[in-house]
């Protein structure tokens, strides 16, 4: 069924059980083979893409909201989440829509509340739903074109992650559970967009004192195998709260 006729047979149904003029756009990170990807969807019938999103049940907080509109995306729970800017230019989603009916339930006027999400690459099972032909993670160097101000969106997001890189456990959300100190080193190189010296980054690091050096290292490649790493997350917590010193 094509993409109109679906929104049009749901609209009845939205006014029911969505909270009015709000939605929610999420920015979904996850960090694999070295590069920062970000879950994108192709619209069904149209060559554009989107950000996960959806609307508010009219009984349920928008962390709540955000939760259930990334499982039925990603199937993963207990998603790191963190609520960033609202997004509510006049004419934001109009031009999508024009040829709706003005009574269609997304046609009307929403305010977006922008949330960027952080998991585990390894444990995201995408989920192509009726309203998209595509579900996949992009690098975030090679994003297709975006639907409404959805690019506006993951700008804003990026900007935020960057500056939150030394009081939110980022780190932690985004690596797997052990990991090498130059896959460390290049999340923090893509997040901040430049190259790090390679021994400055490995005694910040280490002078903060919130890594484990486990008694393995990574196996395979041609040269010395690296060690591998964990995070001590109560020593990560701590250290988050004081704000990691020291700029990048």
């Amino acid at each position: 069924m094509e993409l109109k006729k679906i929104i049009e047979e749901k609209s009845q149904e939205s006014w029911e059980i969505y909270l009015p003029s709000i939605s929610i756009d999420c920015v979904v990170f996850g960090f694999h083979d070295a590069t920062l990807k970000v879950l994108v969807l192709k619209m069904k019938d149209k060559n554009l893409w989107g950000l996960p999103g959806g609307y508010v049940n009219k009984l349920e907080n928008l962390s709540e909201a955000a939760s259930r509109i990334l499982k039925k995306r990603t199937g993963a729970e207990n998603i790191y989440l963190n609520q960033f800017r609202a997004f509510g230019d006049l004419d934001r989603s109009e031009g999508f829509f024009e040829e709706y009916a003005d009574t269609v339930w997304n046609k009307q006027r929403f305010v977006s509340i922008g949330f960027y999400a952080l998991v585990d690459y390894s444990k995201v099972n995408l989920i192509i739903d009726n309203f998209s032909d595509a579900c996949e993670w992009k690098s975030i160097e090679e994003l297709p074109e975006f639907m409404m101000d959805h690019q506006t969106i993951f700008n804003t997001a990026l900007i935020t992650l960057r500056k939150q890189l030394n009081d939110k456990p980022i780190g932690y959300n985004l690596l797997p559970e052990k990991f090498t100190m130059p896959e460390l080193q290049k999340l923090y190189e893509i997040i901040l967009g430049k190259k790090l010296n390679r021994g400055n980054f490995y005694r910040k690091m280490l002078r903060y004192d919130i890594l484990f050096k486990l008694d393995e290292s990574r196996k395979g490649g041609a040269h010395k195998a690296p060690d591998l790493y964990q995070f001590d997350l109560e020593k990560y917590e701590v250290a988050l709260k004081e704000g990691l010193n020291n700029g990048w």
